[in-house]
């Protein structure tokens, strides 16, 4: 849920957002009020956060569908994503994913290695879908809230990984 606010509220205007998080997660009758306060504090003060004005600002993208190859894959290996937001700029590629793991790690090297993987499989696509572009990979946690850049030279790494054992 708090990726659905994350993907909706950044199209209404700021000081409808608290209404507009409340008024859909009204919707959910398994929640209390208490986890729906949780979930729309969590997703304003990423919105609200100065750190994510360009992941969430006017030309971003959410729920971009991604699909594919690419020359940096091993061969055979095809994907099909959705990623969570995506900024589109002329001289670099920005690509989030949310999450909203607690605690949240430190270090993006204390990450799941799967969503490692995930944004290194998506830098790869976009790589061949924009040349001559740099593409930059983040991953948005709700827990503090967070914006931790994966470095290029990680998800590199594990680029390589995935074909020396693919």
């Amino acid at each position: 849920l708090i990726h659905r606010l994350l993907q909706l509220l950044p199209d209404i205007a700021p000081a409808e957002r608290a209404a507009g998080a409340q008024a859909l997660l009204a919707r959910e009758a398994d929640l209390i009020d208490a986890q729906r306060s949780d979930m729309t504090a969590a997703a304003l003060s990423v919105l609200e956060d100065a750190r994510f004005a360009e992941v969430f600002g006017p030309g971003s993208r959410a729920e971009v569908a991604v699909a594919g190859t690419a020359t940096a894959l091993p061969e055979g290996l095809r994907i099909s994503g959705r990623i969570d937001r995506l900024v589109v700029l002329p001289e670099r590629v920005l690509v989030v994913d949310f999450k909203t793991n607690r605690p949240s790690p430190d270090r993006i090297e204390d990450a799941d290695p799967a969503y490692l993987r995930q944004m290194a499989l998506y830098a790869a696509v976009l790589s061949d879908i924009f040349p001559g572009r740099r593409i930059e990979a983040a991953i948005v946690w709700t827990d503090g809230p967070k914006l931790m850049p994966v470095p290029e030279n990680l998800w590199v790494q594990t680029l390589a990984d995935l074909r020396r054992d693919g």
